[in-house]
């Protein structure tokens, strides 16, 4: 399967909104965050869009979007003034996984952060995605430390 990977367009808010929300842990978030009104993907895409420290990709094959991620690019004064890439929201759509897009996704990102010249990747993953903490692992991600969330609203 041929794969390419670009930068996201407005027009593929609704399809990556989607995606994000295609599993039980993120559908459940995107409802609690729509009940007070929709929430304003627009602005947040054009926000992401402006900021050269951000990118939001999305795969596609045949034309058609099978995959997005968002690569988030950290300055720091820690491990020598090395910069880092944050990889969030990693989906590959339910009729193309277990196909190695998810694995091609993840190469393309190391390597991403590479050109950049980032010392590390890191991620996160919810405790209850089993299988993408082992795919993860696969990769050669190490659960190195222990995450923690506040959420505000």
């Amino acid at each position: 399967m041929a794969l390419s990977f670009r930068t996201a367009r407005r027009e593929d808010i609704p399809v990556i909104v989607a995606l994000i929300a295609d599993d039980p842990i993120s559908a459940a978030r995107e409802k609690a965050a729509g009940a007070g009104g929709e929430p304003d993907y627009e602005s947040a895409f054009e926000a992401i869009d402006a900021d050269p420290r951000n990118e939001l990709v999305v795969v596609e094959s045949d034309g058609q979007v099978v995959g997005t991620m968002q690569l988030t690019y950290i300055p720091s004064l820690s491990r020598r003034a090395a910069e880092r890439a944050l990889v969030e929201a990693v989906r590959v759509a339910a009729p193309y996984r277990n196909r190695g897009i998810g694995r091609a996704m993840m190469e393309w990102a190391v390597e991403r952060a590479r050109e950049r010249g980032c010392a590390l990747v890191q991620l996160t993953s919810d405790k209850a995605r089993v299988d993408a903490r082992r795919f993860y692992s696969s990769f050669g991600f190490a659960a190195s430390h222990e995450g923690f969330k506040l959420l505000l609203s």
